[in-house]
């Protein structure tokens, strides 16, 4: 390679997300819901050949269960692609789908690639956080240095509150707003062009027949904003992680379920593919914090 190339993002879909773990989308395998917005991507480029696509970035922040195995590989089968086109399952934690698009990004810059897909998949419902048998190395919490490594959000959540004295009507203002701006962008129709409708199936008990019935549902907003909140309704949550702390159910993120995917090109990729791409990646860069304050991360 002479000179670094651009590299571009042509288009990105994903699913409604849903609500971990009594949503819409908790009986949805994690490779299904990747499955589904790879097929989706396919479907917007018809005269793109998929054996063309040379590699499927996926990422992760639990990979095991039904997520595990290499879940980039499964889903990328599931969707149809040919066995030609690889798969590689990338953990970040909560970054893990970002990492994705940087990583791939960086291969067709380096003209190591033309035409990728990135993005990432999971379902909370179906592996909670910290997994389903999470063991720490003794040594890693022998001390307190690194003690915070086991910590959950929420409990880090309080302690960046505590150390930038971020007061509770300060969260709960911001909770607020974050739901208004969401469900104003719900009904302006701002999310409709990114998010594949998907049907889910569930089984629910008939306790009067004594059977369990199949429910199909079309899923086709996110599951989160909810327009019934209100600042007294946050003010009268009880802290959740501490006793005198600031951090509730109302003002902290939700655990969610759900996938999403971008198709990346090079310059050389849009033209001998005819693709129209939507934005130029510029860069990437990371950094490290005290595990006890990882959300200043």
């Amino acid at each position: 390679m002479t000179s670094r190339q651009d590299a571009y993002i042509v288009s990105a879909l994903r699913t409604p997300v849903g609500k971990a773990p009594r949503g819409v989308l908790r009986s949805t395998r994690p490779d299904d819901l990747l499955a589904h917005v790879l097929r989706g991507l396919l479907v917007k480029h018809p005269n793109l050949d998929p054996a063309a696509v040379e590699d499927v970035l996926i990422g992760c922040a639990m990979p095991e269960g039904p997520q595990g195995m290499n879940v980039a590989r499964i889903g990328a089968l599931l969707a149809g692609l040919p066995d030609c086109v690889p798969g590689v399952t990338v953990n970040r934690f909560c970054a893990s789908g970002l990492q994705t698009i940087a990583m791939a990004a960086d291969r067709i810059r380096l003209g190591e690639a033309d035409l990728l897909i990135a993005g990432g998949t999971e379902s909370m419902s179906q592996v909670p956080m910290m997994g389903n048998s999470p063991s720490f190395n003794p040594a890693i919490l022998a001390g307190d240095e690194n003690l915070g490594i086991a910590f959950g959000m929420g409990i880090t959540a309080e302690k960046v509150a505590q150390r930038w004295k971020v007061d509770r009507d300060v969260q709960d203002g911001f909770a607020l707003q974050s739901h208004r701006r969401a469900l104003h962008a719900q009904q302006g129709g701002a999310f409709d062009e990114e998010i594949l409708p998907l049907e889910t199936r569930s089984t629910v008990p008939d306790l009067a027949g004594g059977q369990v019935r199949l429910i199909k549902r079309w899923v086709t907003a996110d599951e989160g904003p909810r327009a019934e909140t209100s600042a007294e309704a946050l003010a009268g949550l009880r802290p959740v992680f501490a006793a005198r702390g600031s951090v509730t159910a109302g003002n902290s993120s939700q655990m969610s379920d759900g996938a999403g995917a971008v198709l990346l090109a090079s310059e050389a990729a849009l033209k001998r593919h005819s693709l129209t791409p939507m934005a130029r990646f510029l860069g990437f860069a990371v950094a490290g914090v005290a595990p006890e304050i990882m959300g200043i991360g």
